[in-house]
């Protein structure tokens, strides 16, 4: 596990999850004007939207960070440092939707920076394989493929929270894969650039990318990332330890290291849990209201633990003038 690796894979998942807060907040200002069963024009519609089109860029520049990290390291420690992406996405999502973070959410932050180090500390995932074995992905795509359809078509047949984290979930297994896909492809590179764009990893690697920036988006379009987030950015992790074992020759430490893997493995779960439930990040905190700019805005997406920013003046409920001010930090 080399530095540069963690590196990579860290400012990944920091442009990934700044792609994400972008979109969702060019989704909550849209979701006034979508007209149901129209999502065709609803994502033309977003097209033209500056903060949808900059998330987008984000996440071509999250590919690139990627599939560096990949090239470079194994399937099992990129993805699961993905999950940082969580962490990242809240940050970043308090500040464009102007909300910070209370004590409750930097704690659940602590449990998932603390089990993700602990995990990946003691498993100690190995290289592998540069490339999968021959046969090994005609079995793993029809798995993936069947796990994303289940997921997808049970996300239609929800409403609310459970569709947005059931889509969330069809997009991680469909991001997981992606992963690999790009794994391969950057494994066989080697061989030319040629000679690897007349074999079916990068087209293959395009179409499930493609696939995943949709569910994504029907993600982002049924509710709110505390919904969606943390199914996504764990079940991507979950998805990628598999497949770098099974396609990839990839192992984890064994033996007496199992129990400090079980602990991190249940702080990353709690920290997770934790962050999609905390009161700051719970309820409106990225939907229309929160997300509009105007001094009326900010107060309308105000709800219980929501740590609004310093307003000066009578918006803020005090005097336009006065020696006395809030503290920073006060409720």
């Amino acid at each position: 596990m080399s530095a540069l690796t963690v590196v990579l894979a860290l400012f990944a998942a920091l442009s990934n999850a700044a792609a994400s807060v972008l979109q969702r907040r060019a989704a909550a200002q849209d979701a006034a004007g979508a007209e149901p069963g129209r999502p065709v024009r609803w994502l033309l519609r977003l097209l033209r939207d500056p903060y949808w089109v900059g998330g987008a860029a984000l996440l071509a520049v999250t590919t690139v960070l990627q599939a560096a990290a990949l090239a470079v390291g194994s399937l099992a420690v990129v993805q699961p440092l993905m999950a940082t992406e969580l962490m990242f996405t809240l940050v970043v999502g308090g500040a464009v939707f102007h909300r910070r973070p209370d004590g409750r959410t930097w704690l659940a932050f602590g449990a998932l920076a603390v089990g993700l180090a602990l995990f990946l500390g003691a498993a100690a995932p190995s290289a592998g394989r540069d490339t999968a074995s021959p046969g090994r992905w005609a079995v793993a795509g029809a798995v993936l493929l069947c796990a994303v359809v289940v997921l997808a078509v049970a996300g239609r047949l929800t409403r609310g929270a459970p569709r947005a984290a059931l889509f969330g979930s069809a997009s991680a297994v469909a991001f997981g894969a992606t992963a690999a896909l790009l794994k391969e492809f950057t494994g066989r590179l080697p061989q030319g650039v040629g000679a690897v764009l007349t074999q079916w990893p990068p087209y293959a690697t395009a179409a499930v990318g493609a696939i995943s920036f949709l569910l994504l988006q029907s993600a982002l379009r049924a509710g709110t990332l505390a919904a969606s987030q943390p199914a996504l950015t764990l079940g991507d992790a979950l998805t990628s330890v598999a497949l770098g074992w099974a396609l990839f020759g990839e192992q984890i430490a064994l033996g007496m290291r199992v129990l400090p893997e079980v602990i991190g493995i249940a702080l990353i779960g709690v920290g997770s849990v934790g962050l999609a439930g905390a009161p700051s990040v719970h309820g409106t905190w990225d939907t229309a209201a929160a997300a509009g700019d105007g001094p009326g805005a900010s107060e309308a997406g105000n709800g219980p633990g929501f740590a609004p920013r310093d307003v000066e003046g009578p918006a803020a409920g005090r005097p336009a003038a006065g020696p006395e001010k809030r503290k920073e930090g006060d409720a």
